[in-house]
This record gives C-alpha cells, sequence and structure tokens, in this order.
C-alpha cells in the first residue's frame, strides 16, 4: 500500500491529496447545511473539519490509503473528497474491520456525474492496491449517494443507527462484475 498519496485523473476530475490550502475550501463545503444533511445534519464548525482534515492525511501514513481531494478539470479549488477510510463507529465486526468508502461533492458540482466518476476511479485504485472487502453507509433517503454505491457493486449489509438517525450499512466485496 501507498504511503504518499497517489495522484488519480480521468477525463473530468483529478483525485490528489488534500494541501494545507484546501483547508479553507474543505471546512466551507463541510459547513454548508445540503452537504450534511444525509451526514449527521449539522454544518461543521472549523475545529470539527479540521479535526477531520488532519485524520484524511493520517489515515495515508498510518494505513496506506485515505480519502483524496477532488478537482473538476478546469477548476482550481477542490469540488469535494472521496476515498476510504476506518471509521472505528462500533457498528460490529460486520463492518468496522473494513476500510470505508466514502464521497462528498460540493452542491455546484453535484448531478453532474464528477461524483461517480471520481468514486469509480477511487474504487479501481483500491481493486488494485487494496482489494478485497469495503463497506459503505448512506441514509435511507440519500438517493444520489445510493445510486452510486449500487453501481459500484455495493449491497445492503443491515439498517442500524448513528446517533439516533437511520443508515443503511452496505458491503461491496470486490469490483462489480
Amino acid at each position: 500500500m501507498s504511503r504518499t498519496v497517489p495522484t488519480i485523473n480521468t477525463p473530468r476530475v483529478t483525485l490528489r491529496g488534500m494541501r494545507t490550502e484546501d483547508f479553507a475550501r474543505f471546512a466551507d463545503i463541510w459547513a454548508k447545511p445540503e452537504v450534511v444533511s444525509h451526514i449527521g445534519g449539522k454544518p461543521w464548525p472549523k475545529a470539527r473539519s479540521w479535526d477531520a482534515f488532519l485524520r484524511n492525511a493520517g489515515h495515508w501514513q498510518i494505513v496506506g490509503f485515505g480519502q483524496w481531494a477532488v478537482q473538476v478539470h478546469g477548476t482550481a479549488e477542490m469540488a469535494g473528497q472521496t476515498g476510504f477510510f476506518y471509521g472505528s463507529r462500533g457498528l460490529g465486526e460486520d463492518f468496522d474491520p473494513f476500510p470505508e468508502a466514502g464521497w462528498v461533492m460540493d452542491p455546484a458540482f453535484q448531478g453532474q456525474g464528477f461524483g461517480i466518476d471520481a468514486v469509480t476511479a477511487a474504487h479501481d485504485w483500491f481493486d488494485r492496491v487494496v482489494a478485497g472487502r469495503s463497506v459503505c453507509m448512506i441514509t435511507p433517503d440519500n438517493e444520489g449517494s445510493l445510486r452510486i454505491a449500487t453501481t459500484l457493486g455495493y449491497v445492503p449489509l443491515r439498517d442500524a443507527q448513528i446517533e439516533g438517525d437511520p443508515v443503511l450499512l452496505m458491503t461491496r466485496k470486490g469490483p462489480p462484475v
């Protein structure tokens, strides 16, 4: 596995390591109510964003994978993030030991195919370099993320709750056939 963040280019987006200068944009994305409406429901204060930003960098150093900044070609700032992490959420042995996939796009870039491009590129890398099972967690009313997960081969594992909110736990044993 990689201890440095690989750069992945697709025809429309670049997945790259997050940089110090990305933090203001990262915090801005996570402070938007429409971004967090399906992820806890509350905009993140800057301190929480900083903790998550550092956790993203640490994942690459400690486990050899993590989250990438998603940059749409022709734009200067990150448009979102995607990748893998260990959430250690206490959701059970059928979920917690496995890399958890995640993706977030700024609303200005949603609905244009950039998310699926980025998430597919991240999963292609994962399948080549890490391989094996991954999991994800999506609120049942997040139709866009459910479409992305299904496209990538995730299937329902079970229903759960995070801080009292319902979520669907999903699993993927490898690339779809």
